[in-house]
């Protein structure tokens, strides 16, 4: 397998505002619109925010990288709405949204922030490692319980968090739902990312 560096510093940033009360979320069915900071996230009201927060998690990678660059960064509550004009987000018949649609979401971050994005439909993880040992981080599509990978994996893909580089032994994941510290920047032997992965996601190079 190949052997690159890691990207730091990136900050775990979480696509809940108050990363305290993740746990309580993701388990036990806090309603997120009781987060008190949830103004400071860039929503226009407490239900928005409730609303696009559990889907931010994309977006939420996009605040890393640019952070990571250096940028001055959008709120999570303008990049949904502005991912929502794109057409990275698309709203269904019974309210919900489709998962984020790569192919406009490239399409927005290189015309915004002049990001190398490519969108990979088939991503495997050792082609995954190569990327990262050319010094691209990868936005990856994992089950949400890779927060937990100590555990079976229910399934793969749903959620998506940031790959930002790999050591040698383990992939240094930033994890937008993660509910816990290490969980937020999780290591993980590139075989036990496996039965999370859905062989999918988007690649950014800093070249």
């Amino acid at each position: 397998m190949p052997v690159g560096g890691v990207h730091e510093p990136v900050p775990a940033i979480t696509q809940f505002q108050s990363p305290e009360l993740i746990e309580a979320i993701v388990y036990r069915g806090l309603d997120p619109a009781e987060d008190p900071r949830w103004q400071e996230w860039g929503a226009r009201t407490a239900q928005e925010y409730a609303f696009w927060s559990r889907r931010a998690c994309g977006m939420t990678c996009l605040q890393m990288i640019l952070r990571h660059r250096g940028d001055d960064v959008p709120s999570l509550g303008q990049l949904m709405r502005d991912g929502l004009a794109w057409g990275a987000y698309e709203l269904t018949d019974d309210g919900g949204v489709h998962g984020m649609v790569y192919g406009p979401f490239v399409a927005y971050v290189r015309d915004r922030f002049g990001l190398d994005a490519v969108v990979h439909p088939q991503l495997s993880v050792d082609e995954l490692l190569d990327g990262l040992a050319r010094g691209r981080m990868g936005i990856v599509s994992v089950h949400k319980e890779i927060r937990r990978p100590e555990n079976p994996s229910p399934g793969r893909g749903g959620h998506l968090a940031l790959a930002i580089g790999y050591d040698g032994e383990s992939i240094h994941l930033r994890n937008p739902s993660g509910h816990t510290p290490d969980s937020r920047r999780a290591l993980l032997p590139p075989e036990r990312l496996e039965p999370f992965y859905a062989f999918r996601g988007v690649t950014v190079g800093f070249g």
